[in-house]
């Protein structure tokens, strides 16, 4: 009966140990789906702005072609690490696009492009939120993965470690330099 006992109870734990590390896999699959909702409408605003922008700075042809460069990469890309390299390489091109804004008073005169700008900084504060909660689910998902006793069963039903979505290790040393502010 003991033995019966101590039996239905590891059977417990594994099931429950299971469907936790599938709920957590689901929860993070779910954050990127909302990730992916924010970059659609990223994805959508581009072309819009590169439009407003070719009309006032059509000698900037080399950032706008990686502007769109890099968000055809980011729509093409279909794994989730595929994509967070893409958008990471998109995020880094619209950095330089705001740079080359800077020298052209007028662009930020128009009202198209102001509007333009205004909603792709809710859409990038919205990304920066829903990243957040991705890199959360993952972690959560990290957690069991790597501790004891989920982790016995998440090796021998294929759970691993996932990725973050972080900045790339090249874009580290930017970040760490403060930035310049000319008047």
């Amino acid at each position: 009966m003991i033995v019966l006992f101590v039996l239905c109870f590891i059977v417990g734990l594994c099931i429950v140990c299971y469907n936790n590390l599938v709920k957590l896999r689901n929860n993070r699959e779910n954050a990127f789906a909302n990730i992916d909702v924010q970059l659609k409408q990223r994805h959508d605003l581009i072309p819009q702005l590169v439009a407003t922008v070719k009309g006032y700075a059509a000698h900037e042809k080399e950032t706008l072609a990686m502007v769109t460069n890099a968000r055809a990469a980011a729509m093409g890309a279909t794994s989730i690490n595929d994509k967070i390299a893409a958008e990471n390489a998109l995020s880094t091109a619209l950095a330089g696009l705001r740079v080359s804004l800077e020298a052209y008073p007028d662009l930020k005169a128009n009202q198209n492009f102001l509007q333009l700008q205004g909603e792709i900084a809710d859409v990038e504060n919205k990304l920066a939120a829903t990243r957040r909660f991705f890199n959360s689910t993952t972690k959560e998902l990290n957690n069991a993965v790597q501790t004891f006793p989920s982790n016995l069963l998440a090796g021998i039903f294929g759970f691993h470690k996932e990725p973050m979505f972080e900045i790339p290790q090249q874009d580290r040393a930017a970040l760490d330099k403060a930035p310049e502010i000319n008047f």
